[in-house]
């Protein structure tokens, strides 16, 4: 068997969360019998069909009670960025006949943004409010921007990046009161934070099980009974006839079981990473000077760390922290690879300078305060000798 050179996890610390998280090894006992056996088609009209499709639904309905939805209203898919184009695609060519104007905001993730630029060459307009320093939209300045022609409106829930909760609730106020369809992705706070669709009156949310200790290839979009929206995939009957296709069973069990950990445990853990969270904030205000802590102080997620260090490249930060075994992130995972600025630090108007220096720390239930210890013992003299390597610092 090829040797993959993984390290034990006690070797390592492990802060890119917000990417994708540690499967819970209760979620990993739930899907093996369907990875080693139960191999029966959920469309066949047999047993062994018929025992599969029934552990799918049961697991429908683990998920539909994390967001508080029915189970009906849950179309399982591939990935957040798959739930995110199933409800911009689907909800915009099934209501085009009504208008083709949308509106989502400029710190959208990328699976959000490239489908609005798409759209907008497929004839739809599109507006992206601005944000302010925080990462908040203006409600007012939303409310200015529909028209007879608004169709739907997609705000996320909180940014993955820089942490900020989005006051959802005002925005769906406002979307209900004008009869707008209006989608959030809940890709960052679903399983993390409580959420609920009918508190947060959304139509439709992407969510996934990556973000919340299941496994990766699995997600789900809500869609609110109601709501139209035109099929994803074409082909057989599976999720309604809305996303044809065999189903990826041992994930969707795994992602059943996920939502019913993280029901179970999100206040609990929220408690814990705060906890931490603050930890990791104090102590790097405490020991390196010239930094900004980016995103809502009040309203974050609780997991969250993304901090600005002046004259360094955030990169450098990532490459020497893992030279000391410590794993975190400049941003998003899916734009990484860019090479260029974010477009959430520049939306909240950090300069080029210091988002090139920003790095994100996410922590999970699997972290420490002894692992908080460890950053906060390598991450200064790392500040420190990439400062000296900088022309631009004069400390």
């Amino acid at each position: 068997m090829q040797d993959l050179n993984i390290k034990k996890e006690d070797d390592f610390i492990y802060m890119d969360n917000a990417s994708s998280t540690k499967t819970d090894e209760i979620v990993i006992e739930e899907m093996l019998p369907f990875i080693t056996g139960h191999y029966g088609n959920p469309s066949s009209i047999h047993k062994a069909g018929f025992d599969v499709k029934e552990k799918i639904e049961e697991a429908r309905k683990k998920v539909a009670r994390l967001i508080n939805a029915e189970a009906e209203e849950i179309y399982f898919t591939s990935c957040g960025t798959e739930s995110n184009n199933f409800a911009l695609f689907g909800i915009s060519d099934a209501l085009k006949s009504k208008g083709n104007h949308i509106i989502s905001s400029e710190i959208e993730h990328i699976s959000v943004l490239n489908p609005l630029k798409e759209l907008k060459k497929r004839g739809f307009e599109v507006t992206l409010l601005p944000v302010d320093d925080e990462g908040f939209i203006d409600i007012d300045k939303l409310e200015k921007s529909i028209k007879k022609e608004t169709i739907l409106i997609s705000v996320m829930h909180a940014n993955n990046e820089i942490g900020t909760i989005q006051k959802i609730y005002e925005i769906s106020e406002i979307a209900a009161s004008k009869g707008i369809t209006f989608h959030s992705d809940a890709v960052a706070t679903a399983g993390i934070i409580p959420v609920d669709v009918g508190k947060l009156g959304v139509s439709a949310l992407s969510f996934s099980s990556q973000q919340m200790h299941g496994p990766k290839g699995t997600a789900a979009l809500y869609l609110k009974k109601g709501t139209r929206i035109r099929p994803s995939l074409l082909g057989g009957v599976q999720e309604r006839g809305r996303r044809a296709g065999t189903e990826n069973v041992a994930g969707i069990i795994g992602f059943g079981k996920a939502c019913e950990i993280a029901n179970s445990e999100i206040d609990k853990n929220a408690k814990k990473l705060i906890v931490l969270r603050d930890k990791l904030i104090d102590g790097i205000k405490k020991s390196i000077k010239d930094i900004k802590l980016n995103g809502s102080i009040k309203h974050r997620l609780p997991g969250n760390v993304h901090i600005s260090f002046e004259y360094v490249e955030g990169e450098s930060i990532v490459l020497f922290l893992n030279m000391e075994n410590i794993y975190v992130a400049t941003g998003s995972s899916c734009a990484s690879q860019a090479l260029k600025s974010s477009h959430v630090c520049s939306a909240i108007g950090l300069g080029a300078a210091t988002s090139q220096g920003s790095i994100l720390f996410s922590l999970s239930k699997y972290n420490t305060a002894k692992e908080i210890d460890k950053v906060l013992k390598s991450l200064p003299p790392i500040i420190d000798k990439l400062r000296k390597m900088s022309p631009l610092y004069k400390g």
